[in-house]
């Protein structure tokens, strides 16, 4: 028979298994952007995290509107500083003191749980041609500098989101992994720097984008239901692209003597939209894939116990750039009002599904239509779906998009109702030379959704783009509009 103490101790290691598999499954941070026309209020997101149980939250910038909406939430912050700020960080340590003043003690002070602070974003990344190499450790060190003057070093770390190309298989297998040569240098000074603090190693690992730029690369490998291609290393088969991608930066990390420095995915998701590969099937069952996953605690061959990450991304974005691709603005697992894209448990299919966004008001039903007795061969029409898509949002149109199936009239409809949309539903934005007219039936047809702008009381600070509505409107008439 167990003794008193023996029992006891048997109740003790339960609580604590349960309590650290409450914390394998029950807790997922997301990425909040907020290149949108129209954002949400800060108020209403943060609610939005809150009902669906997101215990973290990745900001790109430091907005005051949005850490002081996270005041006393429960939700634990990484504050970000964009790359354009990286040279002012880097060459005043006075600078870097103003910056944590303004924008992390205060906070700190004020109740927002802040604890780290993301110095530039993959500032590393080939496309950039070396802008930020000189100056993103010297914005680390000052901005780690000016933490420890306010006394807040041992609370907020100080890190750098990297892209996965700063680390490689020369052979493809995960256990060869290294740093990119020629940053090699850098990397090993700014990850002694990571394991000096004991801040994490922050890398945004994306399959799809692998899929994306490489034809050939097998599509079940992305996601996490096996493979039909799986690299063998030594004794470990990796059946997907994730624990392969992973377990190369651990073996960088050991290769180079930091084998104990911890990882914290900074980014993982996948688009709904603007690509043949981007849709809400394939979200879904990458996204609820990687959160099953990685809700068990196993980790991944080289590194098992819990994965801290951060689904990319929280809301769509459309003023984000398409450089990349047009699914950049489609990352979201919520639509641009709140709703959920599709059905996802964040606990890795053991809990309930999302929750959409409360309180959210929308502009009149009403969308911008071509008129019916408009002629497509006239020029004005194509001037005009070109004029309307530089300035609102055509992402969704294209080859196998969600708009895909659209007849030509179906695209400049959309075109016209993005632009009208976008300008907050303003008569002047809809009317491309007598072309176009409102209506109140919705266009919207089969995966195509032709949307309904949410009211500017309901959204957030004014975006670059809303300041400029009035602008472009105006613009639009003169460019547009018969001359007299």
């Amino acid at each position: 028979m167990a003794t008193p103490v023996v029992v006891a101790a048997r109740a003790v290691a339960v609580v604590v298994a349960a309590l650290c598999m409450a914390r394998w499954s029950a807790a997922i941070g997301v990425n909040w952007g907020t290149q949108l026309s129209h954002p949400l209020a800060a108020s209403t997101v943060v609610r939005l995290l809150q009902d669906n149980g997101f215990d973290r939250v990745k900001l790109f910038d430091a907005e005051d509107g949005i850490l002081s909406a996270l005041r006393k939430s429960g939700i634990q912050v990484m504050v970000g500083i964009p790359n354009d700020m990286l040279a002012d960080l880097a060459g005043s340590a006075k600078a870097a003191e103003n910056w944590v003043a303004k924008n992390v003690s205060g906070h700190v002070h004020d109740g927002v749980d802040i604890r780290y602070v993301a110095v530039g974003n993959e500032p590393f990344l080939t496309t950039f041609n070396g802008t930020y190499l000189n100056t993103t450790f010297p914005a680390m060190q000052n901005i780690q500098a000016a933490l420890e003057k306010a006394g807040l070093a041992d609370k907020v770390k100080v890190t750098v989101p990297l892209n996965a190309d700063v680390y490689e298989s020369p052979t493809g297998k995960p256990s060869d992994g290294d740093f990119r040569a020629d940053i090699h240098g850098l990397m090993m000074t700014i990850v002694q720097f990571l394991a000096s603090t004991g801040a994490p190693f922050v890398a945004n690992v994306y399959p799809f984008i692998s899929l994306y730029t490489d034809p050939n690369f097998p599509l079940d490998y992305a996601f996490f239901q096996g493979s039909s291609s799986p690299v063998v290393d030594g004794g470990v088969t990796y059946t997907n692209t994730f624990d392969a991608n992973h377990d190369t930066l651990v073996a960088a990390l050991r290769r180079n003597g930091f084998g104990n420095v911890s990882i914290v995915v900074g980014e993982v998701g996948w688009p709904t939209d603007g690509d043949a590969n981007a849709n809400p099937a394939y979200a879904q069952q990458f996204n609820q894939g990687f959160l099953t996953h990685i809700a068990g605690g196993r980790g991944t061959p080289l590194r098992p116990g819990p994965v801290d990450a951060y689904l990319f991304s929280l809301i769509d974005e459309d003023q984000k750039s398409i450089q990349p691709g047009n699914f950049e603005r489609h990352w979201g697992i919520f639509y641009y009002d709140g709703k959920p894209k599709y059905p996802l448990s964040l606990a890795g299919g053991n809990g309930s599904t999302l929750k959409p966004a409360t309180g959210v008001k929308y502009l009149d039903r009403k969308w911008c239509v071509l008129k019916p007795s408009a002629n497509l061969a006239d020029q004005a029409v194509g001037d005009s779906v070109s004029y309307a898509c530089g300035l609102a949002d055509c992402t969704s149109l294209g080859y196998k998009t969600s708009c895909g199936g659209l007849d030509a009239k179906g695209n400049v409809s959309y075109a016209f109702n993005s632009y009208y949309q976008i300008n907050d539903q303003d008569d002047r934005a809809c009317d491309f030379k007598g072309l176009a007219t409102t209506t109140t039936v919705d266009p919207s047809v089969g995966t195509c959704r032709f949307i309904i702008e949410i009211a500017a009381s309901a959204a957030g600070p004014a975006s670059a783009m809303s300041v400029a509505t009035g602008l472009s409107v105006l613009l639009a008439a003169l460019v547009l509009s018969p001359m007299f």
